[in-house]
């Protein structure tokens, strides 16, 4: 193409900065956040020009009245999101899921939406309770499929699911796509090939390893992106031999990619909401009790034993893996492992204690996963690693990973020199939209929207946590503010810098991707 002529509509000094498209977060939970929060805050002001909603499967559609609470509570409990906030802030214009994509494009976004097809949300439209209780029978699979295609030729970005034990629902049951066997996912996956595009989104468990995902990715001839790959020091080659699986797939010729975060997994919590815990077998009884039967269950002896037995154990991938040393209570910043040593006391023993003593208020902070850079620094540069698990929208008290890109462009670019800027740039951008074959997203040429994020390189990255009081019903999450960002674009529009409306909302609903 030949040069440009002429001058902008508007003309901005960048002298010293630099210019990239704006950051794709392939991994969000906004899908309840949107219908009161356009703006999807804090996305848009940490870079971001498009959030894909719905991974794991956990959408809020379709949804059938009668759902609507367990779907809350599903949420409340898997995704540790505030059901007050929840209760208050969903505007239920919809059922089905091309109406709720309809609803999107309808009232608009500050960003650009993709959204998958939730297994969860569709096992539930057909199967009601039954849904967290067995297997599907052929025709509720046939009927399952037949929603799954109705959202893609609505537009969806391809179907969601999880198969992972970390992920549990109300009153402690696992999430609904966690009953569904190898045929239903065949021919929920399969819907994808029928209807010709879509990327399946899996975060996996035991029952789902890498050599069935690729059975999936041959039949249904789509991508496949699998999470969560995130490096424990306990079980330190367990992510590398998935990601060389996941090579290995590739070079039969499956598109496979393994969904690995740039940020060490680090969580606050109290026990009124382990999630920490959750996805142990040993905690299971645990988790459908509240007041003084869930106190006792804390208390009781066997309980405890069961949990130090498991932990014990190697596990190809779990939260936590019995590092007491990476576990700290907040208000005195010390660990577990110190203060239960002073104590005379098993490290389990002491933490419990002392939140039953504290009436389970005591705020804890963890170090669970990703806390080895020389390793995380390898899963970055594979080449089948997709840079992913923001979960910008979800675990809103527990952690807060909505800076990502900030944090990849400015620690493992420009501190640790991991990638160039043009590397880390491609990253979070071009490699997203090839992916999902997002036209005209994800780089800077003519004739490509103008998704935008204008920073400065020497200072880019993303601030502290704080907490904050803005959900509906006045309820809390943590929020960072990046550093370095000085303008983002969405589709040509200013939202975020000098001269930039808050109330617009520029953002598409995306609905056709190339194959």
């Amino acid at each position: 193409m030949g040069e440009i002529q002429g001058s902008g509509r508007e003309e901005i000094d960048a002298d010293g900065l630099a210019l990239m498209p704006g950051i794709i977060d392939n991994h969000t939970h906004y899908d309840a956040q949107i219908t009161w929060d356009p703006r999807l805050s804090p996305s848009a002001e940490l870079g971001v020009t498009t959030c894909v909603i719905g991974n794991c499967g956990f959408t809020i559609a379709p949804c059938r009245p009668e759902d609507r609470r367990r779907v809350m509570r599903n949420l409340t409990q898997v995704e540790g999101m505030s059901l007050e906030a929840l209760e208050r802030g969903i505007r239920w214009d919809f059922e089905s899921l091309p109406e709720y994509l309809a609803m999107l494009e309808r009232r608009g976004a500050a960003l650009n939406v993709a959204a998958f097809v939730g297994h969860s949300s569709v096992r539930t439209y057909v199967m009601g309770d039954a849904a967290t209780e067995r297997a599907a029978t052929a025709e509720e699979v046939a009927l399952m499929r037949k929603v799954v295609l109705e959202g893609l030729r609505a537009g969806a970005a391809g179907f969601a699911t999880s198969t992972s034990p970390a992920h549990n629902g109300a009153d402690g049951l696992p999430m609904p796509s966690r009953l569904a066997d190898e045929n239903e996912l065949r021919a929920l996956v399969g819907a994808l090939g029928e209807a010709g595009r879509g990327v399946f989104m899996l975060t996996k468990g035991g029952q789902t390893p890498i050599a069935f995902l690729e059975s999936l990715a041959a039949e249904s001839r789509r991508p496949v992106v699998i999470a969560a790959l995130l490096h424990s020091s306990t079980n330190p080659d367990a992510v590398f031999r998935d990601l060389a699986a996941i090579e290995e797939a590739n070079l039969r010729g499956r598109r496979l990619l393994g969904a690995v975060s740039c940020c060490p997994l680090a969580m606050d919590f109290t026990l009124r909401s382990p999630y920490t815990f959750e996805g142990l077998e040993s905690w299971r009884p645990a988790l459908s009790l509240s007041g003084d039967a869930y106190r006792q269950k804390l208390s009781e002896r066997s309980f405890r034993d069961a949990i130090r037995a498991e932990l014990a154990r190697p596990a190809h991938f779990r939260l936590f893996n019995g590092e007491w040393e990476k576990v700290q209570v907040i208000e005195s910043g010390r660990s577990i492992a110190a203060l239960a040593a002073e104590a005379g006391k098993d490290p389990l023993d002491f933490m419990l204690d002392l939140a039953l003593g504290e009436g389970l208020a005591t705020v804890f902070s963890a170090l669970l996963l990703n806390s080895d850079e020389a390793a995380v620094a390898r899963m970055l540069r594979h080449p089948r690693s997709l840079v992913s698990l923001s979960d910008a929208g979800a675990h809103l008290t527990f952690f807060n990973d909505a800076g990502f890109g900030l944090h990849l462009l400015g620690h493992w670019s420009r501190e640790l020199g991991v990638f160039s800027l043009a590397e880390a740039a491609w990253r979070l951008t071009g490699q997203p939209a090839r992916l999902f074959g997002m036209r005209g997203r994800g780089a800077l040429r003519p004739g490509c929207w103008a998704d935008l994020l204008l920073f400065d390189p020497a200072s880019v990255g993303r601030g502290p946590n704080r907490r904050a009081f803005d959900l509906p019903a006045g309820q809390p999450r943590l929020k960072a503010e990046g550093v370095g960002v000085h303008g983002v674009w969405v589709n040509g529009v200013r939202i975020f810098g000098d001269g930039a409306s808050e109330s617009a909302l520029p953002g598409r609903l995306l609905r056709e991707f190339d194959a």
